[in-house]
Order: C-alpha cells, then sequence, then structure tokens
C-alpha cells in the first residue's frame, strides 16, 4: 500500500525508521549501513526530508543526527500511515483491549530497524498479563496484517527495540 504511493525504497525505508517512533534517530553512514544501501542515496533523501520538514538534524559530536520532526503538521498523519503499513495499530489495539496490565508494548527485531519483514516481534510487559489470550490474538492479527508475529514477555536486551506504547506517557 504504501510502498505503492511512495516509490523510493530508500525514502520508504526512512519514513518507516523515524516515524514508527518517534524516539528513533539515525546519522548518515549508520541509516546506509543497516539499510545496505549507498551513502549517496540515503544523504539524498535525508536531505529531501530535511528540507521538507519532515526530519530535523542536529550536530552531536562529529556525527549529523536525523530524528522525525515531532512539530511538523503532518507528523501524526504520516505516523499513523506509517503504523498502519505496518500493522502496529492493529496489533496494539488488540494487544490493550483483554491483555492484563499491560505497562509497555514493545516492537523488536527489523520493524525497530525501519526495516519491513515478513515477522514481527512485539514484548508485552506488565502484570497479570493473559499470555495465552496474547498468544492467540497475534495468531488472529496474523491473518490480518499477513506477517507472522512473535510474542514475547520478558524485556529485550539494551538497543534494537522501540517502545510503541507506554502507560507511563499516556
Amino acid at each position: 500500500m504504501l510502498d505503492a504511493l511512495i516509490t523510493s525504497k530508500t525514502r520508504l525505508k526512512l519514513l518507516i525508521k523515524f516515524f514508527v517512533s518517534a524516539k528513533n534517530t539515525g546519522y548518515l553512514r549508520g541509516i546506509a549501513e543497516e539499510f545496505d544501501e549507498s551513502t549517496n542515496s540515503v544523504r539524498k533523501e535525508l536531505n529531501q526530508l530535511t528540507d521538507a520538514g519532515f526530519l530535523e538534524k542536529k550536530q552531536e559530536q562529529k556525527k549529523v543526527v536525523y530524528k522525525a520532526n515531532a512539530k511538523h503538521p503532518l507528523f501524526n498523519p504520516v505516523q499513523r500511515l506509517v503504523h498502519s503499513f505496518l500493522g502496529i495499530d492493529k496489533v496494539v489495539d488488540q494487544v490493550l483491549e483483554r491483555a492484563g496490565d499491560v505497562q509497555q508494548v514493545i516492537l523488536g527485531g527489523d520493524y525497530a530497524k525501519g526495516i519491513e519483514s515478513d515477522t514481527m516481534e512485539v514484548t508485552v510487559l506488565g502484570d497479570n498479563i493473559n499470555k495465552d489470550y496474547l498468544q492467540n490474538v497475534a495468531l488472529k492479527t496474523e491473518e490480518l496484517i499477513h506477517k507472522k508475529i512473535k510474542v514475547n514477555f520478558e524485556k529485550p536486551d539494551a538497543g534494537g527495540y522501540i517502545v510503541v506504547y507506554d502507560r507511563a506517557e499516556d
């Protein structure tokens, strides 16, 4: 769906990376390595998204770090579009509905890196979590979003994940 609208694969990857969570950041070489793309193609798209106001950049030591501009008037619609494209919105809604005392929902794996994948890794943290219910919801949601969902119940190791729901921020 979104890939038909945005034909540049690099731009699509960047939008996913930065808009799946406003906390995501990246720098040119790191993103190029992560996406297995040339620095020139990544630089071009970063510059266009920054010029359009979708990304902010700031100098940190010797690197220019990019992140989504949460103050951009289209930030929320683009983020909803990315979440819908990835199927995150359906997963989070299903999880929060009857899963217990959910404190956090964390996205891991390729999606946390802003890379589309056939498998979505979701970690649910909280008290009295109904694990059987969540496994069942994962199976049903897989059919809706046409992706495999791996559900975990222990906090992932440092790095490589994005918190998509945090009760403390609600």
